[in-house]
């Protein structure tokens, strides 16, 4: 197999893993073009998520001067991330920790763009700990639940598709 033929055979795979997954999710159904149905689920990607990057590429692009916009762009991005995942999966439970890990991001975000102060670092470190504390107890029991094995054959084709497309040789 050539390149090309790797790339278009690695995106099938990944595309119908994803379709089946989603499907087993029972993320997918015939509502899926209704604007509502849009808004509803994607609301944390279009009011967070790219708000998030937008407030990212103004810093990196040198159109801000002070650090200080990553502090809200990092917080959110993690939030928006956080949102868009339990809303997608239905798992609030598990990722509610991630509201306190945001505002770690947000300011080890400023840590390391914006003058490598020590002193950020101590509420990052607690911040983030706690929240990985939370995040270990309450997906124990998700993590290990019997209902997750219809996700195998669908994630198997994903790593599948994606051995296609980046995997090979390394002379390429």
């Amino acid at each position: 197999m050539n390149k090309k033929s790797n790339i278009i055979f690695g995106a099938i795979f990944i595309v119908l893993g994803l379709f089946f997954l989603f499907s087993s999710l029972h993320i997918l159904d015939y509502s899926i073009f209704n604007i509502g149905y849009i808004l509803g689920t994607f609301w944390a990607t279009i009011f967070l998520i790219i708000p998030a990057i937008a407030m990212h590429s103004i810093y990196f692009s040198g159109k801000s001067k002070g650090p200080g916009v990553l502090m809200p762009a990092g917080m959110f991005l993690a939030i928006g991330v956080v949102c868009q995942l339990s809303m997608l999966f239905n798992i609030w439970g598990v990722l509610w920790p991630g509201f306190i890990m945001s505002v770690a991001f947000g300011l080890f975000e400023l840590y390391v763009f914006g003058g490598r102060q020590k002193a950020l670092l101590i509420p990052v470190g607690i911040l983030g700990g706690t929240s990985l504390v939370f995040f270990g107890v309450f997906s124990l029991r998700e993590i290990f639940a019997p209902d997750i094995r219809h996700l195998f054959l669908p994630v198997v084709i994903i790593l599948f598709g994606a051995l296609i497309l980046f995997g090979g040789k390394k002379g390429r």
